[in-house]
């Protein structure tokens, strides 16, 4: 097994010898040249519900005051396959997945499909060799990753709040750490975002920079909403 192979089954919680981290590995075009292989389809399903799951409990006990739009919105942004190609890649997943003659030459390797479902499939290696805690631990690693990622073609939460704004008349957003907890090496942040003085909203994340996203994005969904319904009463007045 190659090094990269080591550090990929270290990441899942597998062992790099098992036969379920060869099986997430191997893609269909593969186990069509070589029938006796096992692919990694199976899994991949099972692995996608795993990831929702694991996801979906994690932004709703986190943002405890965010609305069924915003959770559905950051689950999104986070099991994306564009969300989830860009974590395989960030770790050389490609460098190990076990692909046909065919599938190699047409580029599939680079694919973000094949990339994606690589991901889900060893998550479910990972719940099946392993147990629920080993995949949550990585599921919660995808999630940080994507909510920290920028996402292609899509609006900062950051940015747009500073133009909401500013467009406003408002002064630019300020973000303070009010707080954090836990061991040194998996300390969460809290942050506030204030605009001239007045505290907007508070959220937590595993680095300062999704802590500030996170509490812009709750600023959009809370804070955005009722100071637009307060214009519009004035306006009717």
């Amino acid at each position: 097994m190659t090094q990269q192979a080591s550090l990929i089954a270290g990441l899942f919680g597998l062992r790099v010898d098992g036969a379920l981290f060869k099986q997430a590995t191997t893609h269909p075009s593969f186990a069509h040249e070589t029938p006796e292989a096992a692919h990694n389809q199976r899994l991949e399903f099972l692995g996608d519900a795993i990831l929702d799951f694991v996801v979906s409990q994690a932004l709703y006990e986190r943002w405890e005051d965010a609305a069924e739009g915003q959770l559905t919105r950051a689950r999104a942004q986070v099991v994306s396959t564009q969300a989830l190609s860009r974590f395989a890649r960030e770790h050389a997943l490609a460098l190990v997945l076990r692909l046909g003659k065919g599938g190699s030459q047409g580029g599939l390797r680079e694919s973000d499909n094949v990339l994606a479902d690589a991901v889900e499939a060893l998550i479910a290696a990972s719940y099946l060799e392993t147990g629920i805690e080993a995949a949550r631990t990585v599921c919660l690693r995808i999630l940080e990753f994507g909510l920290s990622a920028a996402e292609v073609g899509a609006s900062d939460p950051k940015s747009e709040l500073q133009e909401q704004v500013q467009a406003r008349g408002l002064k630019a957003p300020i973000y303070s750490v009010v707080g954090s907890s836990g061991p040194a090496h998996e300390v969460e942040f809290e942050v506030e975002v204030s605009v001239d003085g007045s505290a907007l909203a508070r959220a937590s994340g595993r680095s300062k920079r999704v802590a500030e996203r996170n509490a812009a994005e709750r600023a959009l969904c809370d804070w955005l909403p009722s100071l637009d319904s307060e214009e519009t009463q004035e306006e009717k007045k």
